[in-house]
Parts: structure tokens; C-alpha cells; sequence
């Protein structure tokens, strides 16, 4: 074959094969063997090692095998990814549909019922047929460059289909939801607890951690699908109808959800809605709701959006699942701090598709106020569709056999005595050579927002802890390949792994290295305050009650656990030994502090960047944030469908700015 004939073949075989992937993993409906798939895809690939000038990133060899990332670009998207207003209850879908039509000056509007899918909302964008950009939702307005990542996943079509009766847009922008089926987020789950490492709390959060992946190769090897449903921009094409578009996204390759309808009246809205509800149980993926949206586009353009989120379309969620079990039994255990806290032990039940065998119960005192008992049966739900809760006994179905529960006098992992603080709810183990301690301060210094020890699972920390080659966090930075290499399923290349990202957390903002010392009462927010105050850790080592008491949103409380903290010995010794095996805390540098010894507070929604966004820009030049309107606030930033701080502020004369004037003083800063 001369080149022009071989580019002919390259070209057939990834329409062919784009084809196939259409019907395997859009339509379910293969047509082919898997033998005649791996044949031509071996035949693809070695006349693209052999022809590399024709390899292109869309090609279907390509989906996975791009390098591994340092970090996401980020995107800033054409037209806005606007959140939804949610409905609870028929009333509010009524108001939704008096509002939509009041609006418009009509009488009639025919509306398109879609599921809710609870995953990542993702866009893709097109130019000419071809896939060229991916990225996640982000606050709306930026989000990240996961182009590599999406690649990956087979469902998303690399290059549209072509039909004799549509055309290809020129610029295509595509809205989904990127998602991972409950089976496949079992068998996730089941793989992570074998290795150790943390498993997912639901489906969502497993699909967005894989999203989100620097490695597109984790990204491939987890099972993801997508379902697309909205539009962004699209160019040289007229569309009349939300239908229309959906119907074009199903011809150009794309998946669309089999549950969407269109509907001509909200009887037919809330029979479908009803309908879905009483089927979610039986659908292979998490879905928390439906969506409500305006057919017409002429109607949606007309109806526009308000702060964040669009007035023709609305999300009518459904109320959190609740199923029946019994408590079989309640143990208790101990965190980092030492707080004791009973768990009831379950009879597994499945709730939502996720299968509960265990709810926290939080203190004795709720235990008492629930009026919980071991052999109860209870209503469980999962709050938020993730924390499972008890949410009442069903004391008509007692017995007389249940037994009441009494909290332990004694620490039920080292037997050392337990105390109840004044004024606290929680009981707390006072020996801080406690094993449940000691594993618990290495879990958190070892996560991801404290020093992100990758692999660095609950498993592994029992095997560390409990064999006693690790006796506090600064052994992390003293441990071996060969003591890694003898603990139990551990292999060589696993154990220089955990040793490499070890090494890689030796470099650390100051602001995490605090955070991952584990200081009660001090969370990030606080650690950020503290690593902004102070220039180095000994400054802050150093600090007396009187001066912390005196930065803002530290109360005497937090100032009091911070110097009990560094005053111990052993905790002092802890920081002395990580930073003598070569950790690095990268402190602020001084420079350009044009907002020093100003106090910004954010209200309301922003257009150019999220609250959080504006927030980290203050702190960068100088400046601090908070969340409540005081004495010491000096600038409050008013952004659409501001709320009671606004009020507060004129109440107490603090001076009020807009956006744009928030934005000019940024820029002349």
C-alpha cells in the first residue's frame, strides 16, 4: 500500500471501530465478536506504529496511554454550567409552572422530564465532528482540563457519527453526567478494602475521585459511563426544541437517558415523576431526583437565569430513602482526639442501592434521646444519600428484650480510663498512646488535604501500628522498603510506591503541615489563619494564649487547645524528628501585601469566580476573609440575591461594594 491508500485504512478502521463502540457501549446492541473487535484494533494499531504520522489523539488506540498530568489546566467555559433551583414537593412545581408561564405571558408550555443522575457534570466540546476539549463543571464559570481523562471513556463518542439527514455543527458544546454504576462501584470498593486503601462513601464521589485523576490510566481502569442531556454553544445549526437537541445528540453517537419524556401538563410531569420514584431501586445507577425543563428554546432564552441558575428549569428531588432494620449490636470507637463514639451495628439493609451494616450514633446523650436499645428496630436513612443515620425507634415493634446501652468507663482499645469534659457531649480516652489514636493521627496527617501520603490505607496503618514499627507520625518519614516489603500482601513494587509518595510529601504549604498535626479544634480554615499570622512553625510553637486569642475567629477555646498542643514534649519531639528526616514547610513569601489588615466578607453569588475563588485572591495579597459581618470587617462584597449579611452591614455602617468594584480593587492592588 503507498501512504494515501494506508491513511484510506487508518481512516476506515477508527470509523469502524468508533462504529462498534457506538453499538457495544451506547446502544448495548453489538453486532460483532469481541475476536473481530480485537482484530481490528491490533490491525489499527500496528499501522499507526508503523505510519506514526498519522496517529491522531482521537484515534480509538488513543483512549488510554496519555502521560500522567502534573496538574489540571483550567477551562473557562462559553456559556455558563448553571446549578438548578430544587423542588421538594408538587406545591413547588406548581409555583415553578405558575412563575414559568406568568413569565412568558402563556397559558400553556410543554416541559421535558429527564432523571437526575448523581455523578460529575462534565462538557464536551466538538469542532467539526472531532473531540478537542473536556472538562469538569467547576464553579460554574472555570473548570478543569480532564480532556485526557474523558478520552478514556468508551461511551463518549471521539468523533461524531454522520447522517444523511443532520449535519455537523461547527462548534459543538455537550453537557453530561459522568457516572459509575453501582456494580461497578461494589466491585471498586471490594478491590480498595483488599489493598487498603479508603473505599468510596457512594457512587458520586467514586466517579468524580476518577474523573479527576492526574493518571488517565486509573481513569480507564475504573468503570465509567456518561448520559448527556444539555447544550452549551453550537454554531451553523438552528434548533427549536430541548427534545429536538436530545434527539440530534442520540444520532450524532451520544448516550441519552431511555427515562427522558416529554410532557404537556404537570399531571403528565408528576405521573412520570412517580413513575421513576417507584422504579429507582431497580435502575443499575444513583439518580436523586428528576429534571423539569422548558421544551421550547425560544421559551428558555426568553425566561433567562437568575444568580446561578436558569428560571426554565428546575430539579424536583426525591426525599431521602428510608428502610426498616434492627440494631444488633452498638460498639464504640475511638478517633484521633480520643472521643469515644458508639456505632449500632446493623442488620444489613439496602438502602438506595448502597447495603448499610452500620450507623454512628454520634454520643450517649443522643442515644438517650432517641431512646436507642440493642435489638431496636429503627428507620434508617442514608442523610444526604451518603451518611447512614438512625432516624427514630419503632418502639411499637419492642418486645421487652432489648437492652439498654451504657458508654464505657474505660477505653475499649487500651483499657486506660475514659473522662466526660464539663460541657461536652463525648467522651474521651486520656492515654495518647492509645493504638485507635495513634492510627487515627496517621490516617489524617497521611490525607489528602493534610500531607497526601498516596496508598497510605487504614489496612496498612494496622499493619504499621499494630506491629509496632510505627509509634507516631514522624516514624512515617524513618520507615524502609524492606519493613514495608515484610508486611502481609505487600508487594516490592507496592512497598517502594508508598516509600516514593512518602518522599514526595516532604514538601508541604505550612498552612497543611498544621492542619496534619491533627491540633483539636483546628481545622483547615483555622490552620490557614495560623499560617498566615506566623512565618515559621517556631513562631507558632511559641505562641502564648494572650496574642492568638487576638487573631481573628480564634476564640479562647481553640487558643487554648493549640498552646496545650505544642506544649507537650512529645508533640514537640514528633516535629522535631520530621523536620530532621528533611521535610520541607513551604512558608508564605514576603512581598506584595497590598490587602494587609483588611477584612473582606463575600455574600451572595459572584460572576467572574466562586466566593471560594475571591476568598484564596484576598489571602494571596494579604488580605483575610471571614464568614460572619463584625467590627473588624472592613469591605462586605454584595454579589446577586445577597443575604442577611447585607443587611447586617448597613446595619452597622460597615462599607458595602459590588463585584465590579471588588474587582477594580484587585486589579489596582
Amino acid at each position: 500500500m503507498d501512504k494515501t491508500e494506508v491513511k484510506e485504512k487508518i481512516e476506515k478502521l477508527r470509523r469502524d471501530i468508533e462504529y462498534h463502540n457506538y453499538r457495544y457501549y451506547v446502544l448495548d446492541s453489538p453486532v460483532i465478536t469481541d475476536g473481530e473487535y480485537d482484530r481490528m484494533m491490533r490491525e489499527l494499531q500496528e499501522l499507526e506504529e508503523a505510519y506514526p504520522e498519522f496517529l491522531t489523539p482521537n484515534s480509538p488506540t488513543q483512549r488510554v496511554g496519555a502521560k500522567p498530568l502534573e496538574e489540571f489546566a483550567t477551562v473557562t467555559h462559553t456559556i455558563p454550567m448553571l446549578s438548578l433551583a430544587n423542588a421538594m414537593s408538587e406545591e413547588e412545581v406548581i409555583e415553578f409552572d405558575k412563575r414559568v408561564k406568568k413569565l412568558l405571558g402563556v397559558t400553556e408550555v410543554d416541559y421535558v422530564i429527564e432523571v437526575k443522575i448523581d455523578g460529575l457534570a462534565v462538557e464536551l466540546v466538538y469542532i467539526n465532528g472531532e473531540f478537542v476539549l473536556g472538562s469538569t463543571r467547576g464553579d460554574g464559570f472555570t473548570g478543569e482540563d480532564i480532556t485526557q481523562n474523558l478520552r478514556t471513556i468508551k461511551s463518549i463518542p471521539m468523533r461524531l457519527l454522520q447522517t444523511d439527514n443532520i449535519s455537523i455543527p461547527e462548534r459543538l458544546e455537550v453537557r453530561g453526567e459522568v457516572y459509575m454504576g453501582r456494580k461497578e462501584f461494589e466491585e471498586l470498593n471490594k478491590k480498595r478494602e483488599i489493598t487498603g486503601e479508603p473505599i468510596f462513601a457512594n457512587p458520586r464521589n467514586a466517579a468524580s475521585g476518577s474523573v479527576r485523576q492526574l493518571d488517565p490510566k486509573i481513569t480507564a481502569s475504573r468503570k465509567l459511563n456518561i448520559f448527556c442531556y444539555a447544550m452549551g454553544q453550537i454554531t451553523n445549526m438552528e434548533l427549536k426544541t430541548h427534545m429536538e437537541f436530545l434527539d440530534c445528540l442520540k444520532k450524532w453517537g451520544f448516550r441519552v437517558n431511555p427515562y427522558t419524556k416529554l410532557c404537556h401538563n404537570l399531571d403528565e410531569i408528576f405521573e412520570h415523576y412517580n413513575y421513576i420514584k417507584s422504579i429507582r431501586d431497580e435502575i443499575p445507577y444513583e439518580i436523586d431526583g428528576t429534571v423539569i425543563k422548558v421544551n421550547r428554546l425560544d421559551y428558555q432564552s426568553a425566561l433567562g437565569q437568575v444568580s446561578r441558575s436558569p428560571r426554565w428549569a428546575i430539579a424536583y428531588k426525591f426525599e431521602a430513602h428510608e428502610e426498616e432494620s434492627i440494631i444488633k449490636d452498638i460498639i464504640v470507637g475511638v478517633g484521633r482526639t480520643g472521643a469515644l463514639t458508639p456505632v449500632a451495628i446493623l442488620e444489613p439493609v439496602n438502602i438506595g442501592g448502597v447495603v448499610v451494616e452500620r450507623a454512628t450514633l454520634h454520643n450517649e446523650d443522643e442515644i438517650k434521646r432517641k431512646d436507642i436499645m440493642v435489638g431496636d428496630h429503627v428507620i434508617v436513612t442514608r442523610a444526604g444519600d451518603v451518611i447512614p443515620e438512625i432516624v427514630r425507634v419503632i418502639t411499637e415493634k419492642r418486645t421487652g428484650s432489648e437492652i439498654p446501652f451504657v458508654m464505657p468507663e474505660k477505653c475499649p482499645v487500651c483499657d486506660e480510663p475514659v473522662v466526660r469534659p464539663e460541657g461536652e457531649a463525648i467522651r474521651r480516652c486520656v492515654n495518647i498512646n492509645c493504638p485507635a489514636q495513634i492510627k487515627g493521627r496517621i490516617i489524617h496527617f497521611a490525607s489528602k488535604r493534610a500531607m497526601d501520603i498516596e496508598g497510605l490505607g487504614e489496612k496498612l496503618v494496622d499493619q504499621l501500628v499494630d506491629k509496632g514499627i510505627v509509634k507516631d507520625v514522624s516514624d512515617l518519614y524513618y520507615l524502609t522498603k524492606d519493613e514495608l516489603a515484610n508486611l502481609e500482601r505487600m508487594a516490592e513494587k507496592s512497598a517502594h510506591n508508598i516509600i516514593d509518595a512518602i518522599n514526595d510529601s516532604k514538601k508541604r504549604p505550612f498552612n497543611r503541615f498544621i492542619y496534619a498535626l491533627g491540633i483539636r479544634h483546628v481545622g483547615e480554615h483555622i490552620s490557614g489563619l495560623l499560617a498566615e499570622h506566623y512565618k515559621n512553625i517556631e513562631e507558632l510553637m511559641a505562641a502564648k494564649e494572650e496574642e492568638l486569642i487576638n487573631i481573628p475567629e480564634i476564640g479562647p477555646e481553640v487558643a487554648a487547645s493549640i498552646v496545650f498542643f505544642f506544649k507537650d514534649e512529645k508533640n514537640r519531639r514528633t516535629i522535631e524528628r520530621i523536620i530532621n528526616a528533611g521535610v520541607e514547610i513551604e512558608y508564605r513569601k514576603e512581598g506584595h501585601r497590598p490587602l494587609e489588615g483588611l477584612v473582606f466578607v463575600f455574600t451572595g453569588a459572584l460572576k467572574s469566580m466562586s466566593r471560594d475563588e475571591a476568598k484564596r485572591l484576598v489571602e494571596s495579597l494579604g488580605g483575610k476573609t471571614s464568614n460572619s459581618v463584625g467590627k473588624k470587617v472592613n469591605f462586605v462584597v454584595a454579589g446577586e440575591e445577597a443575604g442577611s449579611k447585607l443587611d447586617k452591614a448597613k446595619q452597622m455602617g460597615v462599607k458595602i461594594i459590588d463585584e465590579q468594584e471588588f474587582l477594580r480593587m484587585i486589579r489596582e492592588a
